[in-house]
C-alpha cells in the first residue's frame, strides 16, 4: 500500500501541534520529555519542528501525558480550533 502525500492542511496541522508541544515542554530537556513519552529524542524533535506532521495516536497520547496536556487540547490544536471535539462533529 502506498501512503498518500500529506495535504498542505495536514502539514500546517503538524506545525501547529509541534509548536504547542515545544511551548508545553518549555525549559524541560527534549531528551527527558522524549524518554517520559517512550519515544526517541529525534522523533520528538521531528514532531516539534513539523518534519513529522502526522505522528501516531499512541505517540500523541504519551506526549500529552508527559507534558500534562489533555488529548482534547492536542486534537483542537491539530484541527486549528479551540472547539471541543464534540462541537466539531
Amino acid at each position: 500500500m502506498v501512503r498518500q502525500p500529506l495535504t498542505p492542511e495536514q502539514i500546517e496541522a503538524g506545525r501547529r501541534l509541534g509548536a504547542l508541544l515545544r511551548h508545553a515542554r518549555a525549559g524541560r530537556d527534549l531528551a527527558e520529555v522524549a524518554h517520559a513519552a517512550g519515544i526517541s529524542p529525534e522523533t520528538l524533535r521531528k514532531i516539534e519542528t513539523g518534519r513529522l506532521p502526522s505522528p501516531g495516536f499512541g505517540t500523541i497520547v504519551c506526549l500529552g501525558e508527559a507534558l500534562n496536556l489533555p488529548v482534547q487540547e492536542l486534537a483542537a490544536t491539530w484541527r486549528g480550533s479551540d472547539l471541543p471535539l464534540e462541537a466539531a462533529m
